[in-house]
């Protein structure tokens, strides 16, 4: 029997090797002295109290039932990132207080059940012209999220349709124009590990127009390398927000195990934040050289602490 902590890789079950280019992690942790193992957040037939530290990975499905997620988070003794990270990071409201703390963010109109809004105040709150984007408060990946033209008759009726079936489920609706700079500069995932950039990644648009989106079909083409000095410039600055935010949710700092922020140049020498990935975030592993090293590194310093 090994007396090496041990170390609880979680996720869903779609998908049980973790996301791709995590496939080696397993062994990477236990050359480094832990004791790992693969788990599915929900199944019933888990120990909890016997997984050690739990690193929450690609749990692609919390979206689907939120507050059950959250309720297994409260029974977990040691969990990465914390379970006030887990709270807040999974509903995008988190955005609006980011931004209100002068993290530059996508500018978004957001639509809530409580507001009981009909079909024309909905209308109004479409951009008059270009493509704009429609997804939930909560979700994960691109998952229930649209991209549509103004132009089109066709695309608004589809993004009405959409707008009112998130609403009359209860989910709160974020619309945002769509960003010309991502199709111009690309998307930019920055990684960090405790604290630090370790990669970045630059996508391609994951979104096409279309009505109905499909994540299957929405294939990022990534190419990734160490960051730059500009990213580790920016890196500083969205760093410095988020944990400003955390003080004052806490009334102290601390350290994230991992972070991916999602951003896109916004042509002027400066950026727009996306979304910050804190839960289920893809932390492309297996782009870059180092960069699945880097995360066990990251793990064990924890589980060794």
């Amino acid at each position: 029997m090994t007396t090496n902590p041990k170390v609880t890789l979680v996720t869903c079950k779609a998908l049980p090797n973790l996301f791709p280019g995590e496939e080696g992690l397993l062994d990477e942790l236990a050359s480094r002295g832990c004791d790992p193992q693969i788990k599915v957040w929900n199944d019933p037939d888990v120990d909890w109290a016997d997984a050690g530290m739990v690193v929450v990975r690609s749990v692609s499905d919390y979206a689907a039932d939120r507050p059950a997620f959250l309720e297994w988070t409260r029974q977990l003794r040691r969990v990465q990132n914390s379970k006030d990270v887990l709270n807040w990071n999974t509903d995008k409201h988190y955005l609006k207080e980011l931004a209100a703390m002068g993290l530059p963010t996508i500018p978004t109109n957001w639509l809530e059940p409580s507001q009981k809004l009909t079909k024309h105040q909905i209308h109004t709150r479409f951009p008059a012209f270009g493509e704009f984007v429609v997804k939930p408060a909560v979700s994960s990946g691109v998952r229930d999220v649209g991209r549509y033209t103004t132009v089109d008759i066709r695309q608004r009726q589809a993004a009405m349709r959409q707008v009112q079936g998130l609403l009359g489920e209860g989910r709160s609706v974020m619309l945002q124009r769509y960003v010309e700079e991502i199709d111009l500069h690309g998307e930019i995932s920055l990684v960090f590990f405790n604290g630090l950039v370790s990669h970045a990644v630059e996508k391609r648009s994951a979104l096409h127009p279309a009505s109905v989106t499909n994540p299957e079909m929405h294939e990022a083409v990534l190419t990734a390398d160490s960051a730059d000095s500009v990213a580790w410039t920016w890196g500083e600055q969205i760093r410095c927000v988020l944990h400003n935010y955390v003080r004052a949710r806490l009334g102290h700092d601390e350290q994230f195990l991992f972070n991916r922020v999602d951003l896109v140049p916004d042509g002027k020498g400066s950026f727009l934040v996306m979304e910050v990935s804190l839960v289920d975030a893809d932390l492309y592993l297996g782009s870059t050289p180092g960069a699945l090293g880097n995360f066990a590194d990251a793990i064990s310093a924890r589980v060794h602490w």
